[in-house]
């Protein structure tokens, strides 16, 4: 950067970053003024609202490998020309009432023990009205409480969700059906994070019942990151950094790491080289350039980043979300143009279809006169950790290159895949999952209906479907880090700092814990873990 040009600001919403990001929004200038009103933003409804369930799903002629072959009374089947489930029209408390006794009868009123969590959800929500239409910027939805959202009591999609694949589980098809019948009922791709989660879950449970047998679901699938349109990608992606920490805050913890790295070389002018194995799409990037322009010594002659991008797989259920962009999105060409303005050498290199696991020094291209920096990023759980040990097996490749850091951020939750459990106990654990997620970003949108909210939305829902969805909580994750040959490093003052102050610009049940005995931090929600960032360094 000349000397005659003014000084950038170091926040990162600065002008500077806002001119790379003005190809991706400037054909919706009104956006950031009144991003909840805007007029333009209507043509983009390409949201698929004719999802419904499968008519045989509920007559039985779909079942599980695990249910009974006999079919249920007829008296219980689904009525025939069901509303569509994402869009029901408004129904009152007494006509669900009805609808339950109704689903009572077929039963004999009589529940088990192990049935009474769902029959006392339904008797909960029989009262609930459906959310009204799509309108937008109408206010926050009804029910929509930020106070209050990890209330079990208040949570009752889960208790209709988890006895559901508990019953799919044991084989009770009686259950099932009632239980799908009570979901179908009230979700909502509208409305609170409970009737959007019901939505959510009802399509997996679906799905899971559907996807051994021959017929298929008639339910249409959420629109997703493949799926979208590549410029509303990218404003959907900036909207949801802008209000929602979930990726921006381990963003800020990675910067922030990498700086404090680079702190320590005793050579200023050594190159720098970021792996960068993450779900940021490059929004990441731009607040690290202009940082790197603040440095006593200026940036480092050349800025490499070798983008491992997420596998395009052929079975979509196997995507790791948020990790593949809509065909025809290229972020390189914009950071490289920010870089340029910026006065940073910067050189980016996208490794497509590249496994994991066999990365090393010569694929990436990395040399001895470079420092290297690893940037992973909630991609590794989609890794195998039984057998063959996929984590292993990349975590020992990455020690081999001999990187002066790696950045690691993942999921701060147990696994869910069927070596670690059941898939009722998997399920549940996704589930809980997907409703921190629907419920902080409802508070992020402030209740309102957003196509942005929907998008993202689609994108995590994945989760309940995907089957390489392989969590692990961060002491495993640690476990696994130190058997690699790496050991853990302090995050510094300014990470942790700056991670403070980044999240005060967001909703106050967001919170930042760091441990004492290892100094890593983990962002929570309402009181519950969401993710974890971590820096770690060589053994020796």
């Amino acid at each position: 950067m000349t000397s005659g040009e003014p000084e950038p600001n170091p926040n990162p919403t600065s002008e500077h970053i806002l001119d790379w990001l003005e190809d991706s929004v400037s054909f919706l200038p009104s956006f950031f003024d009144d991003p909840y009103n805007s007029g333009e933003i209507n043509a983009y409804q390409w949201w698929d609202e004719s999802q419904a369930i499968d008519q045989d799903l509920i007559n039985t002629g779909v079942a599980s490998p695990n249910s009974p072959s006999e079919k249920a009374p007829a008296a219980c089947t689904k009525p025939a020309n069901p509303t569509s489930s994402n869009h029901l029209p408004e129904s009152n408390s007494s006509k669900k009432r009805k609808s339950t006794d109704n689903q009572r009868k077929c039963h004999g009123g009589r529940v088990n023990q192990a049935e009474q969590d769902g029959d006392a959800a339904v008797e909960e929500v029989v009262a609930i009205k459906k959310p009204v239409g799509n309108r937008k910027g109408t206010g926050k939805a009804t029910g929509n409480n930020c106070n209050n959202g990890n209330n079990k009591e208040g949570r009752w999609a889960e208790q209709l969700l988890n006895p559901c694949a508990s019953a799919i589980t044991t084989g009770n098809l009686t259950r099932v059906q009632h239980l799908l019948y009570v979901l179908h009922e009230l979700a909502s791709l509208t409305g609170d994070a409970n009737h959007r989660l019901a939505a959510h879950g009802l399509r997996a449970l679906t799905h899971h019942l559907t996807s051994s047998s021959a017929s298929s679901s008639t339910s249409a699938s959420p629109v997703t990151f493949t799926s979208a349109e590549p410029r509303f990608f990218q404003k959907s992606l900036i909207k949801f950094y802008e209000v929602s920490p979930w990726f921006a805050f381990p963003n800020n913890i990675a910067n922030s790491s990498i700086l404090q790295l680079l702190s320590e070389e005793k050579n200023q002018t050594r190159n720098l080289h970021i792996l960068d194995i993450g779900v940021s799409h490059g929004v990441q990037w731009p607040t690290l350039l202009e940082a790197l322009t603040h440095r006593s010594g200026g940036p480092p002659p050349l800025v490499r980043i070798t983008v491992i991008a997420g596998t395009t797989e052929t079975d979509q259920n196997t995507e790791t979300p948020f990790s593949i962009g809509p065909p025809g999105d290229n972020f390189s060409t914009r950071l490289l143009a920010f870089a340029k303005y910026m006065n940073i050498n910067l050189q980016i290199t996208t490794l497509d279809n590249q496994p994991l696991q066999s990365l090393n020094s010569q694929v990436i291209n990395s040399s001895t006169d470079e420092t290297l920096i690893v940037c992973a990023q909630f991609r590794l759980h989609h890794l195998n950790h039984n057998a063959p040990d996929e984590r292993t097996e990349f975590l020992k490749a990455l020690r081999s290159m001999e990187p002066k850091g790696v950045i690691l951020s993942e999921n701060n939750i147990e696994c869910s895949c069927n070596s670690c459990g059941d898939f009722a106990t998997g399920f549940s654990r996704r589930v809980d999952y997907l409703w921190r997620f629907l419920d902080s970003i409802s508070c992020a949108f402030k209740g309102r209906e957003s196509d942005e909210r929907r998008l993202m939305e689609g994108e995590a829902a994945k989760c309940l479907t995907n089957r390489n969805e392989m969590n692990e909580g961060k002491e495993k994750w640690c476990e696994r880090m130190r058997g690699a040959g790496f050991v853990g490093e302090m995050l510094g003052e300014d990470a942790i700092d700056g991670g403070r102050a980044l999240l005060r610009k967001y909703d106050s049940n967001w919170e930042m814990r760091i441990q004492e005995k290892d100094g890593f931090a983990g962002l929570w929600w309402k009181g519950q873990p969401v993710s974890f960032c971590s820096l770690w360094k060589s053994d020796t």
